[in-house]
């Protein structure tokens, strides 16, 4: 490593609660924190301070704390031990998104099986509608904020590949990079966040819920100290890398025939601004006969907002689902949204955006 190479170092420490850890840092020591990971369940964070970068992690199984040097010099990814004891791991500055292979399987996910809701990031809590987070490739959370007011949040940004947030319930106010002033997003409503983009939630109604996606599953947030938002700059047509923002307003949607027989769908535009990275419809009960069907998307997940549905899939038992089951298709499998209420609505999230649906 030489010195025109750009070098970062990090003393790493195990915690046992790093809950009350965030606490000590920020206000005991004074120190800012820089990133934290992952969203729904926090097991890393990284501070900055007198002179001093510290990580705290809670995963760790090791007894004593370590040095970790980031650079951008060839010499990365490796582990070193000083002759007096002291490990010393080397990583890259600004490592790839990493991701994963899926690992395809049926999932169904019940509100009624009372999952624990965690408490994350900004003290927002969360319930994991795909725990197998199909071999790490994507993460679905249905998210709520109990009492309503300012959210404790600090202008931030994602390395992810794909984000959504829906709303379900209530509204929130968000402020983003280059798109105005605040957005407030009602029930119905959905949000991308391509990106990197810088983002604040700013407040939201008394039991706000949203369904977030995030692909890959594991994915890092950093704070942004330096970026005061709202930005002097509306550019909607910006793009962070190859995505543009999106938000998309369910009232004034228009209805069409669905590629399922028996439904309708409104599109949420996000196929065409991520250049089908993912497509996002929300779709209710039309005219017809559900049919068996199956598809070759990658990711196929669904999420029911209001209504009921049994989902019928080949060689698996029938489930009746109802609000706030979710469940994820692999593809391949015939399947079949059968006895459906008048007044049902899911949320299908798939990757890629366009596929194809086979009978």
């Amino acid at each position: 490593m030489t010195e025109t190479n750009h070098i970062r170092a990090e003393v790493c420490l195990p915690t046992t609660d790093l809950t009350a850890d965030i606490g000590f840092f920020t206000k005991t020591l004074k120190m800012r924190m820089d990133t934290i990971y992952p969203a729904d369940d926090p097991s890393v964070a990284v501070f900055s301070g007198h002179g001093l970068r510290v990580r705290l992690d809670q995963t760790s199984q090791a007894s004593a704390g370590h040095i970790r040097i980031l650079t951008d010099a060839p010499w990365t990814d490796a582990r070193l031990t000083s002759p007096g004891g002291t490990r010393v791991d080397i990583a890259p500055l600004d490592p790839p998104l990493h991701m994963p292979p899926t690992d395809h399987s049926f999932v169904v996910r019940r509100l009624a099986d009372q999952a624990p809701w965690v408490i994350g990031r900004a003290g927002m809590h969360y319930r994991d509608l795909i725990p197998t987070r199909l071999g790490g490739s994507i993460i679905a959370s249905h998210i709520r904020i109990p009492d309503g007011g300012p959210v404790p949040d600090m202008v931030h940004f994602h390395k992810v590949g794909f984000q959504l947030i829906y709303c379900y319930r209530g509204w929130v106010d968000v402020v983003y990079e280059d798109q105005g002033g605040p957005i407030r997003l009602h029930a119905g409503d959905c949000f991308i966040q391509p990106p990197e983009i810088r983002h604040r939630v700013l407040e939201a109604s008394d039991g706000i819920e949203v369904i977030e996606i995030g692909v890959p599953a594991e994915h890092v947030t950093e704070i942004d100290h330096d970026m005061t938002l709202p930005t002097p700059h509306h550019r909607p047509d910006r793009e962070w890398q190859g995505q543009r923002f999106v938000h998309n307003v369910g009232k004034d949607a228009l209805w069409h025939p669905f590629r399922l027989t028996g439904f309708i769908a409104r599109d949420t535009t996000i196929n065409d601004a991520t250049k089908s990275v993912a497509g996002v419809q929300v779709i209710r009960r039309g005219q017809g006969t559900p049919e068996w069907t199956r598809h070759d998307a990658d990711i196929h997940f669904t999420f029911v907002m209001e209504g009921a549905m049994t989902l019928e899939g080949e060689g698996k038992d029938p489930h009746r689902l109802e609000p706030g089951d979710a469940f994820v298709i692999p593809p391949g499998l015939r399947t079949r949204y059968a006895d459906p209420t008048e007044d049902l609505e899911l949320l299908e999230v798939s990757l890629p955006g366009a596929f194809k649906t086979l009978t």
